[in-house]
């Protein structure tokens, strides 16, 4: 069986959504941050970095969100969770997966962690400061996106692997000045995401509120 170790609304979030988008069965196993479990040396074998999730599907141990997504989209193909092999539209669901990874992702990283890039409290500040402003331009730049096509999910018309990794690093700017659900296009999108029954069914199980984000 399929096995999340995760944490309520850490970078697991969008794996579990997607895990009950598929219907197949799986197991969660809890991450317990406030013992810092994610940097025991048991989870160290599983994910060297210390990061979660991790996905255990028999013998393959998988960390990386956008990774794990990908792979449940591609061994649950009957969930429809990507587009065709070869096709444009295939294209651009890496390409989103991908910006939603190393650009979207690893930019709120420096908001929620900015003692990582300075040492004095002047210096964390603006780090966060920086990093806060450039995530508004990102959520921007997906709020366009999502005017330009007019489709209900991110890719258009059909949903995708990419729709829970967007809702939750969306969902993680819910204490900015100006958070992802005050933009026009994607506060109507998170609603969207947010009122499917499998995320319903995530956010329930980590106790997080239905419209959460």
């Amino acid at each position: 069986m399929l096995q999340l170790h995760y944490s309520p609304s850490d970078a697991s979030l969008a794996p579990h959504m997607l895990l009950e988008e598929t219907g197949a069965p799986f197991a969660l196993k809890l991450v317990d941050r406030s013992v810092n479990a994610q940097k025991s040396p048991a989870y160290l074998k599983l994910n060297p970095n210390g990061l979660i999730p991790v996905l255990e599907d028999g013998g393959l141990v998988l960390y990386e969100t956008a990774a794990i997504l990908l792979h449940l989209a591609d061994t649950h193909p009957e969930a429809q969770l990507a587009p065709a092999f070869g096709s444009a539209e295939r294209a651009h669901f890496y390409k989103w997966m991908l910006w939603l990874a190393n650009t979207l992702h690893a930019t709120l990283i420096p908001f929620f962690y900015p003692e990582r890039w300075a040492d004095d409290a002047s210096a964390v500040a603006q780090v966060k400061a920086h990093a806060e402003t450039r995530v508004g331009q990102l959520l921007d730049q997906l709020d366009a996106e999502l005017a330009r096509h007019g489709g209900p999910w991110l890719l258009g018309e059909a949903f995708s692997a990419v729709d829970p990794y967007a809702l939750m690093l969306c969902g993680w700017t819910r204490h900015f000045a100006r958070p992802a659900r005050a933009l026009p296009q994607l506060g109507a999108y998170m609603r969207r995401v947010q009122a499917r029954p499998a995320v319903q069914r995530a956010l329930r199980s980590e106790q997080l509120s239905a419209d959460w984000g």
